[in-house]
């Protein structure tokens, strides 16, 4: 669970349930990443969240997804259902990513709590996550790029909220999520190829 930053740069909304969100976030994502990376640059796509607790599993789902079909160099996926980044090894990962992946950029993808009529938006921003925040846990601040999917209401009780929450919703953004990353890989691709020939 994630709240996100609101600084200079705006958090855009996309409506998961129409018929073109995929393709406005990709397009969007793909602005954003040309807008801060170097054609040489490793992108990692930092998934976070819990198999533990339907309303937390965003993150994990979309990173199995993505690591089904998103086999690039300079691409690179963590946190998936089979080894989730989660509250306990977060500071490890991001640890690791960096010692791995020099100067890495950092899509951090995680589910969050908002507004009643806000349930099944996804969010893309500039600048770091906090994950956690939403359940108040303590960790460090994740990404240069974000992406969240508002998954519940915030309120009273949020980790109830979490076991409560629909696997549909979640699975429905999941969907738009992975369709949007993968159109905006394929937009970064043929940017590359375009400026190596």
């Amino acid at each position: 669970m994630s709240i996100f930053f609101k600084s200079k740069n705006r958090i855009i909304y996309f409506n998961s349930n129409e018929q073109n969100s995929a393709y406005e976030l990709g397009l969007a994502l793909s602005a954003l990443i040309k807008k801060h990376v170097l054609y040489n640059k490793n992108i990692v796509f930092l998934c976070i969240g819990s198999d533990r607790a339907t309303g937390d599993c965003l993150g994990p789902i979309i990173g199995y997804k993505l690591s089904k079909y998103i086999n690039q160099p300079g691409f690179h996926i963590y946190g998936t259902l089979e080894h989730p980044v989660h509250a306990k090894n977060l500071k490890d990962t991001v640890t690791m990513i960096n010692q791995k992946h020099d100067n890495a950029f950092i899509i951090a993808i995680d589910a969050s709590l908002g507004k009643s009529d806000h349930i099944g938006y996804i969010t893309l921003g500039e600048g770091p996550l906090k994950p956690g925040a939403g359940v108040d846990k303590d960790l460090p601040e994740v990404g240069d790029l974000f992406i969240t999917g508002i998954v519940n209401f915030s309120g009273m009780l949020d980790h109830m909220l979490l076991q409560t929450t629909r696997l549909n919703v979640v699975m429905s953004m999941a969907d738009q999520i992975c369709l949007a990353i993968s159109y905006c890989i394929n937009q970064i691709k043929s940017l590359l190829l375009n400026e190596v020939y």
